[in-house]
């Protein structure tokens, strides 16, 4: 109980602060409205457009999930494929390394040239940037089974298929869920990028749209929904961990 009430309170205790210090400077420094609104001010527009932040917030919610979903659905079945086979390894693996590096930034507007202003585009982008992390640390869990347990599986007669669901797999869960994470948060922005890029919906559009009407509030509203939706979406990540996974400790108490 007093761990839960730790974990609460201090954030807590945290963004308070930050609140008032971010109040304070904005009172005191008599800075402009459209260079850094109050938080009232923030907060004002939060409510008086939430129907508009909670129609685009959806928007940018399902090009997330779909996206991550697509990630996880091609990533962990070609991390499989390059963990268990030396030449699938040799060839892909320094290719997606090497993708990895190129600014997913850069790749969008080729990305909307080809697929065009809808939700395709925005797919694309948050499947690039959420790929990468699931494949790799799915195939460093996969790598890291210990060869001991593999063996044993073996000399009991275990078919590759049991080996890879009773030994393997459940061992590289921890690495799949670490990923899975990562690329959740990563989602969130490849979805930003792609309605940056081009859209005409969503809060990534919405921050746009309110920035060049000088609409600060607005704007500020849109990063907090923004902020909202990633802990909401990551928190869904960590529910599916401990339905997957019961056996694992909390991520804080791994390490």
């Amino acid at each position: 109980m007093n761990r839960i009430a730790s974990q609460i309170g201090y954030p807590l205790i945290g963004t308070v602060f930050l609140i008032a210090l971010w109040a304070f400077m904005c009172v005191y420094g008599n800075i402009p409205t459209v260079v850094l609104p109050t938080p009232d001010k923030v907060l004002h527009a939060f409510i008086a457009r939430f129907d508009l932040i909670l129609s685009e917030g959806w928007v940018t919610l399902k090009e997330t999930l779909y996206g991550f979903i697509l990630a996880l659905v091609i990533g962990i079945p070609m991390a499989v494929a390059v963990a268990n086979s030396r030449a699938l390894n040799l060839m892909f693996y320094p290719l997606l390394i090497g993708l990895q590096s190129v600014p997913k930034v850069a790749l969008a507007p080729i990305i909307l040239v080809w697929l065009g202003t809808g939700m395709e585009s925005k797919l694309a982008i948050v499947w690039l940037v959420a790929f990468f992390p699931i494949i790799v640390d799915t195939v460093a869990g996969l790598r890291s089974t210990p060869r001991e347990l593999l063996e044993l599986a073996r000399s009991l007669r275990a078919t590759p298929m049991q080996v890879f669901l009773k030994v393997q797999l459940p061992a590289a869960l921890p690495f799949v869920f670490t990923g899975a994470k990562v690329a959740i948060t990563l989602a969130v922005i490849g979805a930003v990028i792609g309605e940056f890029v081009g859209s005409s919906e969503g809060l990534g559009f919405l921050l746009l749209s309110a920035t060049s009407q000088l609409d600060s509030p607005l704007a500020f509203a849109a990063l907090f929904a923004l902020s909202f939706l990633g802990m909401f979406v990551y928190l869904l990540v960590e529910l599916a961990e401990r339905l997957a996974a019961p056996w694992l400790p909390p991520a804080p108490q791994r390490h």
